[in-house]
């Protein structure tokens, strides 16, 4: 008896680990589609600005980045909460919502609050806020690339050798302190320098971090590179549309202004972009630097093409 006790405990445990270790290395997606019904998004943007304040969400901004697309941008205290948790915690703060017109549809999608804490870095992975989400708003499935992230790939994400991982962010400029370095963005993002306008501004509690959501429109098609349509227009291809990939952000930390490089920034939402061919990293090969320089200019900072 002791025997076959012991042994169905042994056989217990062993099934929980192979468990925990399946949900540990569950792969996970950037995204997620809360309803893809018939109508147009002024139809729609209004309730689903209702639904997500009905359920304790803080709208902090929106903005229509190009025709077809309507991007949402909120946030709450868990949100505020885990991006307090750590020194560059704040890109957490923002959650992205989108609207975008397909085919006489609206898909309306999210970003998938637990992929983005496994990719900031933040240890707080935000259930509430996940299940706030699909209360509002819906969830159908979860998207992105054909095969998921695992969550210790993601944590420690780069898209191949040479490229950026979340740790190695452009420093765009520093002042004397941080409501000095603050109005200087702020400066610049209501004159539209080099494109940029200002989307959202979230000021995270107890900290001395600032998050800025910058919506950039190139001045002319010189600028091309730049522009937002221009990206989605060459990686945002698959019937499923990553909309809520934008805007790019600002973290002003301190007496610092910083933002995660264009490579790591498109390739955590992007992971499966092919390098080469068409819809690919080599079509936007301009666009991480075009990039960096608007938001330096934003920011104050130095500017290597002095067009910007």
């Amino acid at each position: 008896m002791k025997i076959k006790l012991l042994t169905k405990i042994a056989l217990a445990m062993l099934v929980g680990v192979v468990i925990s270790t399946a949900q540990a290395a569950q792969a996970l997606l950037p995204f997620a589609l809360a309803s893809n019904d018939a109508g147009t998004i002024a139809d729609k943007v209004a309730g689903t600005k209702s639904a997500l304040s009905e359920n304790g969400f803080e709208i902090a901004g929106e903005y229509t980045p190009y025709k077809g697309a309507h991007v949402i941008v909120v946030t709450n205290g868990e949100l505020k909460k885990a991006a307090a948790s750590q020194e560059r915690g704040g890109y957490v703060a923002a959650q992205r919502i989108s609207l975008t017109e397909m085919s006489g549809k609206v898909q309306v999608s999210y970003t998938n609050p637990i992929y983005m804490s496994y990719a900031y870095r933040v240890n707080n992975k935000l259930p509430q806020t996940t299940a706030s989400l699909k209360k509002a708003l819906g969830h159908v499935q979860d998207f992105g690339p054909a095969e998921g992230i695992e969550s210790d790939d993601l944590n420690d994400y780069h898209y191949t050798f040479g490229m950026e991982y979340f740790d190695e962010p452009l420093e765009l400029n520093s002042k004397g302190s941080h409501d000095e370095m603050v109005s200087v963005i702020q400066k610049n993002l209501s004159a539209k320098t080099s494109g940029a306008s200002q989307v959202y501004k979230i000021e995270i509690p107890g900290t001395s971090q600032t998050l800025f959501g910058v919506a950039m429109k190139a001045p002319n098609e010189g600028k091309k590179y730049m522009d937002e349509g221009f990206i989605m227009s060459e990686i945002d291809f698959k019937p499923l549309r990553s909309t809520a990939h934008l805007p790019y952000e600002i973290l002003e930390n301190g007496k610092e202004a910083e933002a995660l490089h264009a490579r790591f920034r498109i390739a955590i939402n992007f992971p499966d972009l092919a390098m080469m061919g068409d819809n690919s990293f080599m079509n936007i090969m301009a666009s991480p630097d075009a990039i960096r320089d608007v938001l330096s200019a934003v920011a104050g900072g130095e500017v290597e093409d002095e067009d910007f």
